[in-house]
């Protein structure tokens, strides 16, 4: 039986409301690119902002995914009116009239860079798109996240192995470097983008919910049920080829324990009880084992593990932290055992400290005790948004709300 308190609830959902509040307010001030249109492409770790970079669907839909659902969370006309901002740059920079689909990015008047279909970015506009929804009823919004939903069904779904494949060309052909990013595997399946996938179809379907978004995110669960998830050890597989063979060098211990609630997540919105019974013991196993292998010496989440050597990268990322926050909670609010609720307290004091900065508001991407005076890692950009810190904190909220003390 659980011995967690009032009180360290209570604690928990204050910070908690007082850093999401936080976090709010930089991307408000900081974010909108006031010359230009949209949002900045990116900002230093020091508050510069760099107005010539280039813009990514990336950050664009992780902003618009993070405005809509705290707009949605606390009644916020402002942040309502950021996600309105970033609608209105998606359509108008980033959706492909022509071919369909987000291209991957443009420079920073707005005009094409790279133009690629990547299943990733695809999946994120759907994730976006479905808030957006949520938020305003818009049913262009939910018609265009419908749209890509049925393009990546016919164009990146392996009809043949099952899953889905990792970019295509603008014209949706097959391409040589199928790589999301630079340290990726080159290879046609990966755990990353079939984690967008579930996420993506998870908040489609709880949102507008149809038979052939919930047949596709069915099938989806089985995926990782059956060929991402490896039941002798509880981790990732996290890149494949197309006959779902092993070439992974590393397990990431923050995508286990993100996909751990996800999972769950995606349960919950397709509610088959069989599915749930079947899948329910991976989401507490991938949590179990997170929280056994993956703990640093001051109690933060670790980023992997190399399966040759078994050598741990220690280094502390700011994603990580976040999605451990919540998949610990969750778990904790599935098993009721204090070892989670424990790892979680670990982990906030751990952010706070490292990860938190004070002074200039927003998260450091690498914890300040991991860095040395050469690193400058973005606090905006191509792939940072606020996104994994701002979900965390809403998801986590929401958890301790279905805690009973």
């Amino acid at each position: 039986m659980s011995t967690i308190n009032k009180q360290a609830i209570s604690k928990l959902k204050r910070e908690f409301n007082q850093e999401l509040q936080s976090i709010t307010n930089w991307w408000c001030t900081n974010g909108p690119d006031v010359e230009n249109g949209g949002f900045i492409g990116e900002i230093s770790s020091n508050g510069q902002r760099i107005y010539d970079a280039p813009k990514s669907i990336i950050l664009n839909t992780r902003i618009l995914w993070f405005f809509s659902e705290v707009a949605l969370f606390n009644a916020c006309e402002q942040s309502r009116a950021m996600a309105d901002r970033a609608y209105d740059y998606l359509l108008t920079h980033f959706d492909d009239t022509d071919q369909g689909g987000v291209i991957w990015s443009v420079d920073c008047y707005g005009d094409l860079l790279d133009g690629k279909k990547q299943t990733y970015a695809q999946s994120f506009a759907i994730y976006a798109l479905s808030s957006y929804f949520a938020l305003t009823g818009k049913q262009a919004a939910i018609d265009k996240a419908l749209t890509y939903f049925d393009l990546l069904e016919l164009h990146t779904h392996d009809n043949d192995r099952g899953g889905y494949l990792e970019a295509f060309s603008q014209d949706w052909q097959e391409i040589e470097d199928m790589r999301l990013s630079e340290k990726d595997a080159n290879l046609p399946k990966t755990m990353n983008t079939h984690l967008h996938v579930l996420e993506a179809y998870t908040n489609l379907q709880k949102y507008y919910p149809t038979t052939k978004v919930n047949n596709a995110l069915s099938r989806l669960i089985d995926y990782f049920q059956g060929s991402i998830v490896d039941h002798s050890n509880y981790h990732l597989r996290l890149f494949m080829c197309r006959n779902w063979g092993d070439h992974s060098q590393a397990y990431s211990y923050g995508h286990d324990i993100e996909c751990s609630w996800l999972l769950h997540k995606s349960l919950k919105a397709l509610k088959d009880p069989k599915m749930t019974v079947k899948v329910l013991p991976t989401v507490i196993k991938l949590a179990h084992v997170c929280l056994a292998e993956g703990i640093g010496d001051k109690g933060q989440v670790l980023d992997e593990i190399d399966i040759k050597t078994g050598k741990q990268h220690t280094e502390s990322c700011w994603w990580i932290q976040a999605e451990a926050l919540v998949g610990f909670l969750n778990a904790y609010t599935l098993t009721g055992e204090d070892e989670y609720f424990s790892a979680i307290d670990k982990i906030w004091s751990f952010t706070q400290q490292y990860h938190i900065d004070k002074e200039q508001g927003e998260w450091h991407w690498l914890a300040t005790c991991d860095q040395d005076k050469n690193d400058d890692i973005y606090k905006a950009g191509f792939w940072k948004g606020p996104y994994h810190n701002g979900r965390a904190l809403m998801e986590a909220l929401k958890l301790l709300e279905e805690i009973d003390v």
